[in-house]
């Protein structure tokens, strides 16, 4: 390995008149129709422009921004003399067979990658892919631009972050700082950028990534961030962030994804919501923002996503654990985000019917099969009712969980899967080219057999409690008895097959398929006959309980489980209340081809006390007859695609299972 002196005060040499023709390729994937704007490439090209010697040397091509034919996308870029690819893990396969043939057929392109995809370990990675001519490690403006006003030299003395091959030998320039004052990079939205390229495809449905600030304070070892961007937060001017607010709303841009690491970090940041949820007052637009929570920041946190769901913008507020166990958080680095914030947040979004949802990853180091389970349990007590998002750890290549010797102190075990988005078409590649990531199977705490357990108990934590089909008698279980959620849990997921065939079944459908993940098959179950997408494990069984008849044995065993479950407390709860539980919860789960209003009669007043529940107040249990509508008219699916779409798919972040009802008489002193 040959390494350049330190960079000091280096002059670039004079920047030749020679023309040059870039292009940028930044391959996102497409949603519903919609396409992101290639918000990398907008940057690279803006600060060319602005910092270049001679920028009018140079002519950008249209860039590519979404998947297409290998030859379709070499025939868009044979014109171009330096090609710059932005590299991700959903398109690192496609953009390296584009930049093989683009080289195949035009020797002379000078191809350079960069992006989160491309290693800091980067010798392999260049030696695999020798047509790659240098690479960009970290931020790449600065890099791309200078390596622009060199050409068509490859003499590139003096630029920080590149790496590359020279004679055979590897080369690695040290990293330069970061961009502090965000005002030198230009907008893309703001100086026209994107204008000439939404011009030229009028037809696109453009939704956009967006950035507000740059770092994370953050260490944690799944997580490029922030060690990508060492730890300091720098801010883009306040105006600007309003500036492109209204270029949003201007062009009618319906989805903002915010790349801020730990959005409300900044107290400036509510006025950015603020100014958001006021254009899509006045102006209709943007109308959806997504934004990844600050984790310590409580009052911010809280502030700027009530804001949001205030205004109808957000689709559930993330409260991101990973992990509860206090081994596995100081494993990850995450030991100084206190849970307390998390718990704080959950009671007051609750209390204000704001939908969140958690996430856990599965298979992080030191965490235990018990210690899994204890903390989906405990993320129950604390009032997450809604959902949880369980996730399956995968390497990233930039964490510090990507180097070798972190795996191996841990004992991780990685299979290669394909990419496929959480309920996503099955998409059949015409050149064979899919996207894969290395899925973390197994470790020294979790071995291969107890990660299977571990996946399937939360698939049927999330087919029960998360999907709503016994939410309420579950609550009403604990509250009333005292009996742990992973006792109940545990009821469900353990029960035995010869007494309870459609929950051994299940759990048997789950155990298998938590095998064919460990053998590499995709992390979600493919379905041709519902609506031909990937679904969880735990909806695929929804649907398919619904579809083979199901539902009704399914109640009866859970029935009988729960009171088996309840143990020596059992007598605390008479068996007509859990009747009652059951009946009201069977009565409200939304379902296919139900049509007009019922009424459901019960001894108690189940529901607000379910709802107190829920929210964390302390309320009695009514105990006196009570007949309820349930009010189905307001929502029917008497199309069976139809209910798969919008109430199990559509239904998941929000937890949306159940129809509303109220109480339509109560038996009160012996008259209704």
């Amino acid at each position: 390995m040959t390494t350049p002196p330190p960079i000091a005060q280096i002059p670039d040499p004079p920047v030749p008149e020679t023309p040059c023709k870039v292009a940028l390729v930044q391959i996102n994937n497409s949603f519903s129709g919609q396409n992101y704007l290639p918000y990398a490439c907008g940057l690279m090209e803006g600060y060319t422009r602005k910092f270049s010697g001679r920028p009018d040397r140079y002519e950008f091509l249209p860039p590519i921004y979404k998947r297409m034919r290998v030859e379709a996308a070499v025939d868009h870029l044979i014109g171009a003399d330096i090609v710059g690819f932005s590299c991700y893990v959903w398109n690192e396969k496609l953009s390296l067979a584009v930049a093989r043939r683009l080289k195949e057929r035009k020797p002379s392109v000078m191809i350079v990658f960069g992006g989160p995809q491309v290693p800091d370990r980067t010798e392999p990675f260049l030696r695999a892919n020798p047509f790659i001519d240098v690479a960009v490690n970290g931020e790449g403006e600065a890099a791309f631009t200078r390596l622009l006003d060199r050409f068509p030299s490859r003499d590139w003395t003096g630029i920080a972050n590149l790496s590359y091959l020279k004679d055979g030998a590897f080369v690695v320039h040290p990293k330069g700082p970061r961009i502090r004052d965000l005002a030198d990079l230009p907008s893309p939205y703001l100086d026209g950028t994107f204008d000439r390229l939404m011009a030229l495809y009028p037809q696109e449905n453009w939704i956009v990534l967006w950035e507000t600030n740059r770092g994370c304070p953050f260490q944690c070892t799944f997580c490029d961030w922030g060690s990508a961007t060492q730890a300091k937060v720098y801010q883009f001017d306040l105006d600007r962030a309003f500036k492109e607010i209204d270029w949003f709303a201007s062009k009618r841009i319906e989805f903002i994804f915010c790349c801020d690491a730990n959005f409300g970090i900044l107290a400036r940041d509510i006025q950015i919501v603020e100014a958001l949820a006021k254009s899509k007052a006045e102006r209709g637009y943007p109308k959806a923002v997504s934004v990844q929570n600050t984790k310590n920041a409580t009052e911010r946190a809280y502030l700027t996503q009530k804001i949001l769901s205030d205004a109808g913008m957000n689709k559930g507020v993330t409260l991101s654990m990973q992990s509860l166990d206090p081994g596995t958080l100081k494993a990850i680095k995450r030991q100084n985000i206190a849970l307390g914030t998390y718990e704080e947040l959950q009671r007051r979004f609750t209390r204000d019917r704001v939908e969140t949802y958690s996430d856990l990853i599965l298979g992080l180091p030191g965490e235990t099969y018990d210690s899994w389970v204890e903390g989906i349990a405990k993320l129950m007590e604390t009032g997450q009712h809604n959902r949880i998002q369980f996730n399956n750890l995968s390497i990233l290549p930039n964490a510090e969980m990507g180097d070798p010797e972190y795996q191996k102190k841990f004992g991780m075990e990685t299979v290669v899967t394909r990419i496929v988005n959480i309920h996503g078409a099955l998409e059949v590649d015409p050149d064979g080219i899919y996207e894969t990531q290395d899925l973390v199977v197994a470790t020294a705490a979790m071995p291969r057999a107890d990660w299977r357990r571990a996946r399937a108990f939360a698939w049927m934590a999330a087919l029960v409690h998360y999907n709503k089909l016994l939410q309420i008698p579950i609550l009403i279980a604990h509250a009333q008895c005292g009996v742990p959620f992973r006792k109940l849990l545990e009821a469900f997921f353990e029960a035995d097959p010869a007494r309870y065939p459609v929950f051994g079944s299940i759990r048997a459908f789950f155990d298998d398929y938590a095998l064919r993940i460990q053998n590499g098959e995709v992390e979600y179950v493919y379905s041709q006959e519902w609506l031909g997408i990937h679904w969880p494990a735990d909806e695929f069984v929804f649907i398919d309980l619904v579809v083979r008849g199901k539902m009704d044995a399914f109640y009866a065993e859970a029935e009988r489980l729960i009171l088996d479950a309840l143990g020596a407390t059992r007598g605390l709860l008479p068996e007509d209340r859990i009747a009652d539980a059951f009946k009201l919860n069977r009565a409200m789960v939304k379902g296919p081809g139900a049509l007009g209003d019922i009424e459901v009669a019960l001894g108690a007043d189940i529901y607000p006390y379910y709802r107190a529940l829920l929210e964390g107040r302390d309320e009695a249990l009514l105990v006196e007859p009570v007949t309820y509508r349930i009010e189905r008219s307001k929502e029917a699916w008497p199309d069976f695609d139809d209910w798969c779409r919008e109430v199990v798919w559509y239904g998941n972040k929000k937890g949306a299972y159940l129809y509303g009802s109220k109480a339509m008489a109560r038996h009160l002193a012996g008259h209704f």
